[in-house]
Protein backbone atom coordinates (compact mmCIF):
# COMPACT_ATOMS: atom_id res chain seq x y z
CA UNK A 1 0.00 0.00 0.00
CA UNK A 2 0.85 3.64 -0.53
CA UNK A 3 2.16 5.47 2.46
CA UNK A 4 0.14 9.02 2.06
CA UNK A 5 2.77 10.52 4.50
CA UNK A 6 5.40 10.20 2.17
CA UNK A 7 3.46 11.43 -1.10
CA UNK A 8 2.57 14.34 0.10
CA UNK A 9 3.88 17.26 2.94
CA UNK A 10 0.44 18.39 4.41
CA UNK A 11 -1.96 15.91 5.25
CA UNK A 12 -5.07 16.99 4.26
CA UNK A 13 -7.99 15.05 2.37
CA UNK A 14 -7.16 13.39 -0.82
CA UNK A 15 -9.19 13.21 -4.24
CA UNK A 16 -8.05 10.80 -6.88
CA UNK A 17 -8.59 11.30 -10.38
CA UNK A 18 -9.03 7.36 -12.33
CA UNK A 19 -7.51 7.78 -15.68
CA UNK A 20 -6.37 11.62 -15.46
CA UNK A 21 -5.70 11.95 -19.58
CA UNK A 22 -3.35 14.85 -20.14
CA UNK A 23 -3.98 16.20 -16.69
CA UNK A 24 -5.84 19.42 -17.15
CA UNK A 25 -8.84 19.07 -15.52
CA UNK A 26 -6.80 17.84 -12.35
CA UNK A 27 -4.06 20.41 -12.69
CA UNK A 28 -6.76 23.07 -12.61
CA UNK A 29 -8.41 21.52 -9.52
CA UNK A 30 -5.51 20.71 -7.72
CA UNK A 31 -4.15 24.44 -8.25
CA UNK A 32 -7.87 25.64 -6.97
CA UNK A 33 -8.05 23.36 -3.69
CA UNK A 34 -4.16 23.56 -2.03
CA UNK A 35 -6.30 22.59 1.15
CA UNK A 36 -6.60 18.67 -0.85
CA UNK A 37 -4.26 16.14 -1.73
CA UNK A 38 -4.92 14.86 -5.76
CA UNK A 39 -3.42 11.58 -7.03
CA UNK A 40 -3.68 11.23 -10.99
CA UNK A 41 -3.65 7.39 -12.11
CA UNK A 42 -3.10 6.91 -15.27
CA UNK A 43 -1.78 3.67 -17.08
CA UNK A 44 0.19 5.61 -19.84
CA UNK A 45 3.74 6.95 -19.88
CA UNK A 46 3.05 10.04 -21.37
CA UNK A 47 0.24 11.39 -19.80
CA UNK A 48 1.78 10.74 -16.25
CA UNK A 49 4.76 12.55 -17.85
CA UNK A 50 2.70 15.40 -18.61
CA UNK A 51 0.86 15.38 -15.25
CA UNK A 52 4.26 15.82 -13.84
CA UNK A 53 5.21 19.02 -15.77
CA UNK A 54 2.40 20.61 -15.39
CA UNK A 55 2.49 20.31 -11.62
CA UNK A 56 5.52 20.94 -11.39
CA UNK A 57 5.04 23.82 -13.95
CA UNK A 58 2.36 25.28 -11.60
CA UNK A 59 4.17 24.41 -8.41
CA UNK A 60 1.70 22.14 -6.47
CA UNK A 61 3.00 20.50 -3.42
CA UNK A 62 -0.88 18.70 -3.05
CA UNK A 63 -0.24 16.91 -6.80
CA UNK A 64 0.69 13.31 -7.31
CA UNK A 65 0.82 10.65 -10.50
CA UNK A 66 0.57 7.00 -10.61
CA UNK A 67 1.08 4.78 -13.18
CA UNK A 68 -0.64 1.88 -13.15
CA UNK A 69 -4.70 0.37 -14.15
CA UNK A 70 -7.24 2.25 -11.85
CA UNK A 71 -8.77 -1.21 -10.95
CA UNK A 72 -5.37 -2.41 -9.73
CA UNK A 73 -4.75 0.93 -8.16
CA UNK A 74 -8.00 0.85 -6.03
CA UNK A 75 -7.53 -2.51 -5.11
CA UNK A 76 -4.12 -2.70 -4.05
CA UNK A 77 -2.37 0.21 -3.59
CA UNK A 78 -4.45 2.63 -1.92
CA UNK A 79 -5.15 2.59 1.86
CA UNK A 80 -8.31 1.82 2.36
CA UNK A 81 -10.92 4.66 3.23
CA UNK A 82 -8.30 7.02 2.24
CA UNK A 83 -10.63 8.69 -0.17
CA UNK A 84 -13.18 11.69 -0.08
CA UNK A 85 -13.67 11.53 -3.29
CA UNK A 86 -13.51 9.56 -6.41
CA UNK A 87 -13.20 11.07 -10.21
CA UNK A 88 -13.89 8.97 -13.12
CA UNK A 89 -14.11 11.23 -16.11
CA UNK A 90 -14.86 9.43 -19.57
CA UNK A 91 -13.08 5.98 -18.94
CA UNK A 92 -12.86 4.31 -21.82
CA UNK A 93 -16.51 2.66 -23.17
CA UNK A 94 -14.88 -0.50 -24.71
CA UNK A 95 -18.09 -0.27 -27.25
CA UNK A 96 -17.76 -3.42 -28.70
CA UNK A 97 -19.94 -6.46 -26.57
CA UNK A 98 -17.11 -8.85 -26.40
CA UNK A 99 -14.43 -6.11 -25.11
CA UNK A 100 -17.44 -4.53 -22.34
CA UNK A 101 -15.63 -6.52 -19.64
CA UNK A 102 -13.03 -4.16 -19.85
CA UNK A 103 -15.06 -1.53 -18.53
CA UNK A 104 -13.51 -0.22 -15.38
CA UNK A 105 -17.32 0.54 -13.91
CA UNK A 106 -18.44 -2.89 -13.83
CA UNK A 107 -20.04 -4.68 -11.23
CA UNK A 108 -17.31 -4.98 -9.06
CA UNK A 109 -16.24 -1.11 -8.50
CA UNK A 110 -18.77 0.01 -6.21
CA UNK A 111 -16.66 -3.18 -3.98
CA UNK A 112 -13.53 -1.22 -4.91
CA UNK A 113 -15.06 2.14 -4.40
CA UNK A 114 -16.30 1.61 -1.26
CA UNK A 115 -12.71 0.16 -0.03
CA UNK A 116 -11.49 2.83 -0.97
CA UNK A 117 -13.42 6.08 0.01
CA UNK A 118 -13.74 7.29 3.78
CA UNK A 119 -17.23 7.71 5.14
CA UNK A 120 -19.74 10.22 3.18
CA UNK A 121 -17.18 9.81 0.10
CA UNK A 122 -18.29 10.08 -3.27
CA UNK A 123 -18.02 9.06 -6.99
CA UNK A 124 -18.09 11.86 -9.75
CA UNK A 125 -18.84 10.23 -13.17
CA UNK A 126 -18.92 11.65 -16.74
CA UNK A 127 -19.07 9.98 -20.05
CA UNK A 128 -20.47 10.74 -23.17
CA UNK A 129 -21.38 7.08 -24.18
CA UNK A 130 -24.59 6.81 -22.87
CA UNK A 131 -25.02 3.41 -23.65
CA UNK A 132 -21.56 3.13 -20.44
CA UNK A 133 -23.65 5.92 -18.51
CA UNK A 134 -26.48 3.26 -18.61
CA UNK A 135 -24.29 0.61 -17.44
CA UNK A 136 -22.80 3.11 -14.62
CA UNK A 137 -26.07 3.57 -12.81
CA UNK A 138 -27.48 0.46 -13.32
CA UNK A 139 -23.83 -0.68 -11.27
CA UNK A 140 -24.36 1.74 -8.47
CA UNK A 141 -28.47 1.44 -7.93
CA UNK A 142 -27.76 -2.03 -7.52
CA UNK A 143 -25.41 -0.71 -4.32
CA UNK A 144 -27.47 0.05 -2.05
CA UNK A 145 -24.52 1.95 -0.01
CA UNK A 146 -24.27 4.38 -2.87
CA UNK A 147 -26.72 7.40 -3.25
CA UNK A 148 -26.92 9.48 -6.76
CA UNK A 149 -25.77 13.00 -6.44
CA UNK A 150 -25.43 15.78 -8.74
CA UNK A 151 -22.27 17.37 -9.50
CA UNK A 152 -21.81 20.86 -7.95
CA UNK A 153 -21.55 23.53 -10.56
CA UNK A 154 -17.90 24.31 -9.61
CA UNK A 155 -16.84 20.98 -10.36
CA UNK A 156 -19.05 20.44 -13.49
CA UNK A 157 -17.58 24.17 -14.82
CA UNK A 158 -13.98 22.50 -14.91
CA UNK A 159 -13.59 20.61 -18.00
CA UNK A 160 -11.15 17.85 -19.18
CA UNK A 161 -9.82 17.67 -22.17
CA UNK A 162 -12.18 15.05 -23.83
CA UNK A 163 -14.81 16.94 -22.65
CA UNK A 164 -13.86 20.27 -24.17
CA UNK A 165 -13.13 18.09 -27.20
CA UNK A 166 -16.56 16.99 -27.09
CA UNK A 167 -18.49 19.67 -25.73
CA UNK A 168 -16.70 21.80 -29.26
CA UNK A 169 -18.10 18.56 -31.63
CA UNK A 170 -21.99 19.17 -30.06
CA UNK A 171 -21.46 15.98 -27.77
CA UNK A 172 -23.36 16.01 -24.44
CA UNK A 173 -21.81 14.98 -21.43
CA UNK A 174 -23.57 12.78 -18.61
CA UNK A 175 -22.67 13.01 -15.25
Amino acid sequence: RLELAALFTTPQPLEIELGCGDASFLVEYARRHPERNFIGVERLLGRIRKLDRKGRRAGLANLRGVRIESGYFLEWLLPAHAATALHVYFPDPWPKLKHRRHRLLNARFPDLARAALAPGGVVYLRTDDADYFAQMQEVFAAAKEFNPVPTPPELAALRTDFEAEFTARGIATLR
